[in-house]
């Protein structure tokens, strides 16, 4: 299969007929994600998403389709309730960017278009992208407390909560110059933002969060078949739809790209991200464990060392408030 844009637009947009036809539930339907952007390929590899706004009964909140080894369709189902108060979904992280941001594909009833004029007014409003900042930045410190009761035996789940923080965090200095950051882009992205608003050092801080400075090329090359088969232990079907076995040439050959690049360390968000949740779902005597608290050893994440680089989040977070802060002052917001 070729790709292109235009293949995978088409392909896009069949599949929104298709299953509008099929289901008379189905109110609207959007494309969304990195299609819309200029690099939506990364490694050759792309998943175009799609969003159909239901009238009720959603089949399931997300499901993964195969097209080919380098592409999948990863859809998600949402209710229309959920987008009628339109001055929340203009507020919402996450959900307020990719409506502003989105292409409607079908939309009879125009619900889908009164939704994107309304969250679109006051959108790049000054106190509005404060607004969606300061919800990642809470979510962060809510987490960093979460994490004060900890034991010398890290597990998967602590690692996991951890990242999840440091993603807010993230996403709480992108949210004042875009979007949200998306998995695979994560760090390729986020120096951009931070500089967007003259914090180019929140870039250096986040990668010392992950250890991604203790690690070398060849290190993380030799991380991926270690990747691999923790993935395809999972048992099947996978809890998480973004460990959906489909999806693994998706996240290995965007690793293999990253590498090639000069800043190799890039890779390690989507890499150690995914490698977590995988873990976290393997049973504590799977042999994929210890390969993994090596990985968090050398990262600086595992045992006595995660206290420290949680107490380093701390500060990380004192920062990431203050930039607010700033930010809300030269504004006006």
């Amino acid at each position: 299969m070729r790709i292109n844009r235009g293949s995978l637009l088409k392909i896009a947009q069949d599949t929104v007929s298709r299953q509008a036809r099929n289901d008379p539930g189905i109110v609207s339907a959007y494309l969304c994600g990195a299609l819309l952007e200029e690099s939506y390929l990364l490694g050759g590899t792309a998943d175009i998403d799609l969003v159909f706004i239901h009238l009720s009964d959603i089949p399931a909140k997300r499901e993964i389709v195969r097209l080919t080894d380098e592409v999948h369709l990863d859809i998600a189902h949402h209710l229309q309730k959920d987008y009628e108060q339109t001055r929340l979904v203009r507020a919402h992280p996450w959900l307020g960017p990719s409506i502003y941001n989105c292409q409607p594909l079908y939309d009879v009833g125009h619900f889908l278009d009164f939704v994107q004029a309304s969250v679109r007014g006051q959108f790049d409003r000054p106190d509005t992208i404060l607004g969606r900042a300061r919800s990642q930045a809470e979510h962060a410190r809510q987490i960093w407390f979460s994490l004060q009761a900890l034991s010398n035996q890290t597990s998967a789940k602590e690692v996991e909560l951890y990242l999840r923080a440091v993603s807010h965090a993230a996403n709480a200095v992108a949210a004042l110059s875009g979007p949200p950051l998306t998995e695979r882009r994560f760090l390729l992205n986020f120096r951009g933002r931070a500089e967007a608003i003259g914090r180019s050092g929140l870039y250096a801080g986040l990668l010392g969060l992950l250890g991604a400075l203790n690690v070398e090329r060849e290190t993380l090359q030799s991380w991926l078949p270690v990747w691999r088969q923790a993935i395809e232990a999972l048992p099947q079907p996978v809890a998480l739809p973004r460990l959906h076995p489909d999806r693994k040439m998706y996240y290995l050959k965007a690793f293999e790209a990253m590498l090639g690049q000069e800043e190799y360390g890039v890779v390690l968000w989507p890499l150690l991200n995914t490698w977590t949740q995988a873990i976290s779902l393997l049973s504590p005597e799977a042999p994929q464990q210890e390969s993994w608290s090596v990985v968090l050893k050398k990262l600086g994440l595992g045992g006595k060392e995660f206290g420290d680089r949680v107490s380093a989040l701390d500060a990380y977070l004192d920062l990431v408030e203050e930039t607010l802060e700033d930010w809300a002052k030269g504004t006006g917001a």
